[in-house]
């Protein structure tokens, strides 16, 4: 869909709609959603500002940026005054949201939960549409020395090699390790496939003093801890 030649630009707008003025008075955390979407796009249509069609763009991705950064390209033109380059320049923002969210901050995290855990890993697996299995490997303090993607596999599960694990860990100088993969159906419960794995990767993990602290799957919405079950 084509974007329309005329629009309202920013210098339009009403005072009390004028996002970018907001940001460089208040800062960019007292931007809703929406009025940052409006500063990616830039100006609206003739019947509406930019920051009235993004309000209508983050509302029919149920108020989530996590819905939104689903959405094709194909899906955000087809709102009135949404062409192309705007389309790619909301995509390329939550990219690049999604990219600051799994890297690793300058200072090791530590894990002293699952919940820690699972902060690290949701944005790395948590919405993707095939199963992958990682694991994170820990110092004696628990530290996160690494993260590292073991296997990729598709819609309803993974391989996963003992070998390639431990190899990794050994590499790392780890001394414990928490394994976590993906179910993209959304379901918690554990497989038998699950169980065993974890069985069989805490049994190496003795010979070779590397411990398992635990294993999560991981959903777009929430986590199953093995360690919180009594599984370990």
């Amino acid at each position: 869909m084509e974007e329309e030649n005329t629009h309202f630009s920013i210098k339009d707008w009403s005072l009390s709609d004028r996002p970018r003025e907001k940001l460089l008075h208040k800062g960019s955390s007292s931007l809703s959603e929406a009025e940052l979407i409006a500063i990616l796009i830039g100006s609206g249509t003739r019947k509406m500002s930019a920051v009235e069609l993004s309000r209508i763009i983050i509302k029919d991705a149920q108020n989530s940026l996590v819905v939104l950064g689903k959405k094709s390209l194909k899906d955000l033109m087809t709102y009135k005054g949404i062409g192309e380059a705007k389309a790619i320049t909301i995509a390329a923002a939550m990219e690049l949201g999604k990219r600051r969210a799994m890297e690793m901050p300058i200072e090791l995290p530590k894990i002293k939960s699952s919940e820690d855990a699972f902060k690290i890993m949701q944005p790395v697996i948590g919405e993707l549409p095939h199963e992958e299995f990682w694991v994170m490997l820990l110092d004696n303090s628990h530290k996160v020395l690494e993260k590292r993607n073991i296997s990729i596999g598709g819609i309803t599960g993974t391989l996963v090699d003992a070998r390639v694990v431990f190899k990794k860990a050994i590499e790392a100088g780890a001394v414990a390790m928490v394994l976590a993969h993906n179910h993209p159906s959304g379901n918690l419960k554990p497989s038998t496939q699950d169980k065993a794995l974890t069985l069989k990767l805490m049994e190496a993990g003795k010979l070779l003093d590397i411990k398992v602290l635990d294993h999560l799957i991981i959903t777009q919405q929430g986590f199953y801890s093995f360690a919180d079950q009594g599984l370990l």
